[in-house]
């Protein structure tokens, strides 16, 4: 198993944004999120943090019509 992530900001210029947009995420659903290695989160909490971010884009884009 790998320990490279998949995860990539296809805008490298984005990335603070959008650690700043997943650290409001966390705080808004309780999640106890801090920079660097979070493998100690749970999948539900990792997927509440997830989930919470797609909302509030999601919301944004119909705001945006």
């Amino acid at each position: 198993m790998s320990s490279k992530s998949s995860n990539k900001i296809n805008v490298p210029e984005a990335r603070a944004a959008m650690d700043k947009f997943k650290m409001e995420a966390a705080s808004e659903v309780g999640v106890n999120l801090k920079e660097g290695y979070n493998g100690d989160l749970t999948s539900r909490e990792a997927g509440s943090v997830g989930g919470q971010m797609v909302k509030k884009m999601i919301e944004s884009y119909e705001k945006s019509l």
